[in-house]
């Protein structure tokens, strides 16, 4: 696939610009099996580099469809990452302007917790309005995905998670036993690519430098 991108823009150092992580080694058997489809998965956020991951997807299934009888799909994975630790947020730790809890532990009973109403009632508020948001902007943001995809007129996937970038992101390579992950970012040193592991299910690719020029 790369190869047939260098050629078409006239680049021989795509390769070695774009492949942040190499591909995975397979059971033979499972290469023969999916011989005839593959599964391209982009971390899409919105922003303008996960804009690129996307569309240099799309373009490689597109022009992998026309040149063989592969079945290629492309899937945008958004993951909405929670950090309940803010300290507006955060329940657990007692202070002046969040619920006093109190925990009686028994041997016979459960925990038990009691919440000042006034002020619990106000952080849960809270996290349903931000929970609101992030849905809507997480909506908006999968509708993006999908028109940009829509004009290439390909299979088409999105995928909405919740929790670690890097572990959602797994689960949805193993899941869709993806070919390939498509990152926003140009360089292996990224932190990402340091969350994801040496020993990451499938090919990562990035961004090229020359996308620049």
């Amino acid at each position: 696939m790369l190869a047939r991108l260098q050629s078409a823009i006239g680049r021989d150092d795509l390769i070695e610009q774009m492949v942040l992580l190499p591909e995975a080694k397979k059971p033979f058997s499972k290469r023969v099996s999916k011989a005839k489809s593959a599964n391209l998965i982009v971390a899409y956020n919105g922003s303008p580099q996960s804009h690129t991951a996307l569309d240099i997807a799309c373009w490689i299934a597109h022009q992998t469809s026309l040149a063989t009888n592969f079945q290629v799909t492309v899937q945008a994975v958004y993951v909405v990452e929670k950090n309940f630790s803010h300290q507006s947020l955060d329940i657990f730790n007692v202070a002046d302007n969040q619920p006093q809890l109190e925990c009686q532990l028994s041997n016979i009973s459960p925990v038990k917790l009691r919440l000042n109403q006034p002020k619990g009632t106000a952080i849960l508020q809270q996290l349903e309005r931000e929970s609101r948001t992030s849905l809507k902007e997480a909506d908006r943001i999968i509708w993006q995905a999908k028109t940009l995809a829509e004009e290439w007129q390909g299979s088409f996937k999105s995928h909405l998670r919740f929790g670690n970038l890097s572990t959602e992101l797994k689960k949805v390579v193993k899941s869709e036993t993806a070919d390939i992950l498509f990152l926003g970012c140009k360089s292996i040193n990224h932190p990402i690519i340091e969350t994801l592991g040496n020993n990451f299910p499938c090919a990562v690719l990035g961004i090229p430098n020359c996308i620049d020029e």
